[in-house]
């Protein structure tokens, strides 16, 4: 089995955006974006017509997209998979956990990279992204949501015994942030 590196980050933090970067810049990468899967298996089993919809659906059915989308992955053979994901989903029920701990177990990932930028620059970058449905936040909650954010990090660092790795993504910055995360992963690959 290769490498299988979970990047995660709120909403707003480039996470995207450097996830490619890596995909690109390291060769034999494959992309792996967990809610593209569930959304995959939602739509076809007529759960949802978009992405959005799938925070909203009552916890047993998120459940399920996520067992499917990490029995996908953990099929997936390449010399690097990036998995692009979250870490919590805010629901009506309240935060649910995008890797409990059966889904993350199943991935079997390799390293843990949380991206993080300022709850100003989260702000700003959500704001300016017309493509998503995005309830309003203020940016004391987006304070508490990276908080949170480390939390969860730290519980699927333990329970999957893979290190973990946080890094700040800068506003203009995302290429050196890319940049070094490949250089890491290649120095494990090795």
């Amino acid at each position: 089995m290769g490498l299988r590196a979970v990047v995660v980050g709120i909403p707003g933090v480039g996470k995207t955006t450097v996830v490619d970067k890596v995909v690109s810049g390291f060769e034999g990468a494959r992309l792996a974006n967990f809610g593209t899967l569930m959304l995959e298996t939602g739509i076809a089993s007529k759960v949802v017509k978009h992405r959005d919809e799938m925070r909203k659906l009552p916890v047993d059915k998120q459940r399920r997209l996520q067992k499917a989308a990490a029995s996908k992955i953990a099929k997936m053979k390449e010399k690097l998979v990036v998995v692009d994901t979250h870490l919590f989903i805010r629901t009506p029920e309240g935060f649910w956990p995008g890797l409990p701990f059966d889904v993350v177990r199943a991935m079997k990932p390799t390293h843990l990279v949380l991206v993080e930028a300022t709850p100003d620059e989260i702000a700003s970058r959500r704001a300016a992204d017309t493509t998503r449905y995005r309830d309003a936040v203020t940016k004391e909650s987006l304070a508490e949501e990276l908080a949170l954010a480390r939390s969860f990090l730290a519980a699927a660092s333990t329970l999957t015994g893979a290190p973990m790795m946080i890094v700040t993504n800068t506003q203009g910055k995302q290429d050196e942030v890319a940049a070094g995360l490949v250089r890491m992963l290649e120095g494990a690959a090795e």
